[in-house]
């Protein structure tokens, strides 16, 4: 596979480090990063901020401008919880959609959004992340990496699962 012909979606609950990783990942293999959350309707980001859970009819508009930004050789980083929304992504994306799932612990989720500054995402709402969130399923274009592991390894276990080509679940790459 060639990532900048792909199209790409770095997905995890907060605090997984969809950002972090999702631009570490971009610039090693020279791809656009998007951070999914700057196309949030300033109304989502008032809900969250306050700490109430966004439900679906909230997050359509929100998934489409995602689905709508996403070309080849771009990644972008968006929580993509239930199938259904990587599915309304895959819709909108005018092509196939590799999704990188960043997966962790919700103590170390926990302990992530808790250290974090400045960002209108509560901890408080990371239990309703988590009871939303569908992994992966064995048919879908996905790399896992596990986030308990340094941010390089991270990285590297991303890239090798793209220049691999992701299939159907690949846990580890």
């Amino acid at each position: 596979m060639t990532p900048e012909r792909h199209r790409f979606v770095i997905m995890g609950v907060s605090g997984s480090g969809k950002t972090t990783v999702g631009a570490a990942v971009a610039a090693r293999l020279g791809l656009k990063f998007i951070d999914g959350d700057r196309l949030h309707p300033p109304e989502n980001i008032e809900k969250m901020a306050q700490g109430i859970a966004l439900q679906d009819a909230d997050r359509w508009p929100w998934l489409d401008r995602v689905g709508d930004r996403l070309r080849p050789g771009t990644i972008i980083a968006c929580s993509s919880l239930r199938r259904a929304y990587r599915d309304r992504i895959r819709s909108r994306a005018g092509g196939p959609v590799v999704f990188l799932y960043l997966r962790g612990r919700r103590d170390t989720l926990a302990g992530r959004m808790r250290q974090r500054e400045g960002h209108f995402m509560p901890a408080a709402l990371l239990d309703s992340q988590l009871a939303t969130l569908e992994e992966p399923g064995a048919d879908e274009a996905v790399v896992i990496a596990d986030i308990e592991e340094p941010l390089d390894r991270i990285v590297a276990t991303l890239i090798a699962g793209t220049r691999r080509g992701a299939g159907p679940k690949m846990p580890g790459g």
